[in-house]
């Protein structure tokens, strides 16, 4: 029971050493990794529309 109650203590202890993000620096990479997975959503939509249609041509 005794080395349970260290490991938590350990990681308390931890997580106070851990460097959190700013509000503002929270913000900016939250926007930059929607703004990235949107750009890579529409991307890989317009080349699979586009590989459909070269498809379709092919095959008819």
């Amino acid at each position: 029971m005794q080395r349970i109650k260290k490991f938590f203590s350990d990681i308390v202890r931890e997580m106070r050493k851990v460097s959190w993000p700013k509000r503002g620096e929270l913000t900016r990479s939250t926007i930059t990794v929607l703004s990235t997975v949107a750009f890579f959503t529409i991307f890989f939509a317009v080349l699979d529309l586009g590989i459909s249609k070269l498809i379709r041509l092919i095959l008819e």
